[in-house]
């Protein structure tokens, strides 16, 4: 079972890897059918779309595209990166906005302190270490208070294989 875990895992990754690799004016259509349905769509004022494809709740790495009105990517690129959490430190930021950016977080926690709503989400903090970054909405969970990384409570072990 821990070999064919450890295969399913590394042909997702492989196969997410590419995903940057698509060219511009490549049509919507031939992404789903290569990679799959995306896992957020977001439908933007100026009418083009925000599409994730996400690796949570155990990935490291999801896939944001912005598709324009005729159906064509505009451009692919992997968004769970240091410089990719920075723009919120830019503005003030809804829920919707943190999905519509960097797709479903991999736990969602309640904080007793201050009452807050915290999504995390795992990523590799400077394409190194095996991280959570910690987004927090504030107590009524709309919008982003703070943010910061921390490691990974499943990387945080003696054991090869952690639980």
């Amino acid at each position: 079972m821990t070999k064919l875990s450890v295969l399913v895992g590394a042909a997702l990754l492989t196969g997410c890897a590419n995903m940057n690799t698509v060219p511009p004016g490549t049509p919507l259509a031939e992404v789903i059918k290569k990679y799959g349905k995306p896992d957020t769509i977001c439908k933007k004022d100026d009418g083009t779309e925000r599409l994730i494809w996400s690796g949570q709740p155990y990935g490291q790495f999801s896939w944001g595209g912005t598709i324009a009105k005729d159906g064509k990517v505009i451009k692919i690129e992997q968004v769970l990166t240091d410089e990719q959490f920075e723009v919120l430190s830019v503005g003030k930021w809804s829920a919707k906005q943190v999905e519509c950016q960097f797709g479903p977080p991999a736990n969602t926690y309640g904080i007793a302190k201050g009452n807050e709503i915290v999504w995390a989400y795992r990523y590799k903090q400077y394409d190194i270490w095996p991280s959570m970054m910690y987004v927090y909405m504030g107590s009524d969970g709309q919008h982003v208070t703070r943010f910061h990384p921390a490691p990974d409570p499943l990387t945080l072990s003696d054991s090869l294989f952690p639980i």
